[in-house]
């Protein structure tokens, strides 16, 4: 139903990638978040690049992490299909950022569905959000996630940047609802030390979620 929701409205489906402790946290207080997942957690991360048009981060996550957004596998060489690398964000983006080259754009927007008609327009019709957490918050907050994996490491932090943010749930009847999903994808998978879960999104909340049940 997602899927045919995008080509209905003409944007691209969009896959949100989540990786986080056992306790919810995609960094620790100091900010440092490389990395929460193992290797292998990672190169299944990768393969999911490997698949998308784009993959999108905040300019938040280029100046704090400076990835290379690249599809890579295990050994660390490069795959053979690579997305888009798109920042997303008023901040500008260094020259010197790993990210930059053939290949690389700067939209600088907050809002996902201006994000969404530029990549259209420009032939992407899947898309992949890994952050950070402000970016998948607004994409979630928007309604404009088709599926989430996530990415949870058997560590706990305690405190630091919570994975999700800016949801804009006030009370437990405005939570945002999902499901395990085998579509596509293993619901559960255990990779490594690590464990994905694959969800899609519920719309409406079911009864049970509603306030007073």
């Amino acid at each position: 139903r997602r899927w045919l929701d995008a080509v209905r409205t003409r944007r691209p489906f969009v896959t949100v990638k989540v990786a986080q402790s056992l306790d919810a946290q995609s960094a620790a207080a100091d900010g440092s978040s490389q990395w929460i997942t193992g290797p292998h957690a990672r190169a299944d991360g990768h393969a999911i690049r490997a698949r998308v048009d784009a993959v999108l981060v905040g300019t938040g996550t280029v100046l704090a992490d400076n990835p290379r957004l690249t599809a890579r596998a295990l050994d660390g060489s490069d795959a053979n299909s690579q997305p888009l690398r798109v920042a997303v964000g008023e901040r500008d983006v260094p020259d010197d950022a790993a990210m930059r080259g053939q290949g690389f754009i700067h939209l600088r927007t907050h809002d996902p569905a201006a994000v969404l008609e530029e990549l259209y327009g420009r032939g992407v019709r899947h898309v992949l959000v890994e952050g950070g957490p402000q970016l998948v918050g607004v994409f979630l907050m928007a309604d404009l996630a088709d599926e989430l994996f996530t990415y949870i490491a058997p560590m706990l932090l305690g405190a630091g940047v919570p994975a999700f943010q800016r949801l804009g749930v006030a009370t437990l009847a405005d939570a945002h609802v999902w499901r395990l999903d085998p579509d596509g994808a293993a619901a559960v998978t255990q990779i490594g030390d690590d464990v994905r879960l694959h969800f899609k999104p519920i719309a409406p909340a079911p009864a049970s979620f509603e306030k007073g049940s």
